[in-house]
């Protein structure tokens, strides 16, 4: 699985806890009938995490994004790190990017599944 992760100025350690405990729970892989009825554990699957602030670039007026609704480095990073050990602590393979880096990411979208999760802070 392959996780973006942007962490927004009012995120906080509760909504990384849910945040993480959320995509560990979700049942989003197929069983035997073709039915999203698996979660990651249940497949022995691993997660990538990469830190993506452009998630929360804001497209509404001109024609470049506006990033002032993502947190700054100095709150996000620390969240990031926290939201990779809280999938690790419960027991799921995590690999990471580098928080801030330029990375070239390549990813094979099987289904596709594409889904957004919002923190519970901010109503989604």
């Amino acid at each position: 699985m392959v996780v973006l992760v942007g962490i927004h100025p009012d995120d906080d350690s509760e909504a990384i806890r849910w945040l993480s405990e959320k995509i560990v729970g979700m049942r989003i892989f197929d069983d035997t009938d073709g039915h999203m009825n698996l979660g990651i554990r249940d497949i022995g699957g691993a997660i990538l995490v990469i830190s993506q602030f452009t998630l929360y670039g804001d497209c509404r007026k001109g024609r470049r994004p506006s990033f002032q609704t993502a947190a700054s480095p100095t709150i996000a990073e620390p969240l990031y790190e926290q939201f990779v050990s809280a999938i690790r602590n419960q027991g799921i393979p995590v690999e990471t990017g580098r928080f801030g880096a330029d990375m070239q990411v390549e990813l094979i979208n099987d289904g596709p599944v594409t889904l957004i999760l919002d923190s519970p802070n901010l109503g989604g």
